[in-house]
């Protein structure tokens, strides 16, 4: 399953890069909208529905639509609405109860009060950054690549991103530091490339047992949004394996796309590999 996340400061950006993906053929249940606002969420349902024929749960056209969107709750924030057809789908790739739904009528303007939902895992942390700071979220999860393709252009596009100058395919290596993993990445994480790659080194560190990871990014030039849904992909399987990613000097480029996607508050960052060695010292975990 391929995970590209777009992050976007308004709905009008995240709305215009949905319509795109429909647009571009991208599948309704590939598609993923988050917002912690419920007025956003009801305005994109509306909006979307009306577009895409339904797109977010209405059977029929815009004028007699019911959209529901998935409430989950995640501490700290407070309900986070998942539309989308693949919502549930993707509460279960974060690790989080599916939470409860909230129907809304277009025309009316009725709506059900919201229910606490299920208790979200920790790894929805990686979009609560993002979503806490009034930020919205697209995610497609597809499992052609070609799509992938495709959805990875129009959010770094549209999307909160920079355009990477890095031309390099990336380039790893992996070496072992006490009870730690380091993988050294020269190049770019991008879709089809990099982002495959990567996974395929970190499984193959899983499979033997090695749960405690640093990536360390000093020579990596770029990395786009499937790259971003790599990092959510491997801190995930980790942290469900009671492991840890950590990442290490990031370039600067690498650096400002991360903070400006929250995920400089979620991940374990370290300029010093040594320093980056030692935090692990004390954490559970399965490794070596």
């Amino acid at each position: 399953m391929e995970t590209s996340i777009g992050v976007f400061a308004s709905r009008d950006r995240a709305e215009e890069a949905i319509k795109e993906l429909i647009d571009k053929k991208v599948s309704e249940n590939e598609i993923v909208f988050l917002t912690s606002s419920e007025n956003e969420a009801t305005s994109m349902a509306k909006e979307l529905g009306a577009y895409a024929g339904g797109f977010l749960g209405g059977t029929v056209g815009l004028s007699a639509a019911v959209v529901a969107a998935t409430l989950l709750v995640i501490p700290g924030i407070g309900p986070v609405f998942a539309l989308g057809a693949g919502a549930s789908a993707l509460m279960g790739y974060l690790g989080a109860g599916a939470g409860s739904k909230i129907g809304k009528t277009a025309t009316q303007g009725d709506s059900v009060a919201p229910t606490a939902g299920t208790g979200a895992g920790e790894d929805t942390a990686l979009f609560a950054e993002a979503l806490k700071k009034g930020r919205s979220l697209v995610v497609v999860r597809t499992e052609s690549r070609e799509t992938s393709k495709v959805a990875t252009e129009i959010l770094d596009r549209i999307g909160i991103s920079i355009q990477g100058t890095g031309l390099k395919k990336l380039q790893h290596t992996t070496r072992q530091v006490e009870s730690v993993v380091i993988i050294d990445c020269a190049g770019r994480i991008t879709v089809g490339e990099g982002n495959i790659q990567l996974r395929e080194a970190i499984q193959e560190l899983v499979t033997q047992g090695k749960h405690k990871l640093v990536l360390n990014f000093v020579e990596l030039e770029f990395i786009d949004s499937s790259g971003i849904g790599e990092l959510v992909r491997a801190h995930t399987t980790l942290r469900k394996l009671g492991g840890h990613l950590k990442l290490l000097n990031p370039h600067k480029q690498v650096q400002d796309l991360l903070r400006m996607t929250m995920l400089t508050s979620v991940f374990d960052i370290h300029t010093d590999e040594g320093a980056a060695v030692k935090s692990f010292q004390g954490t559970r975990s399965s490794s070596a």
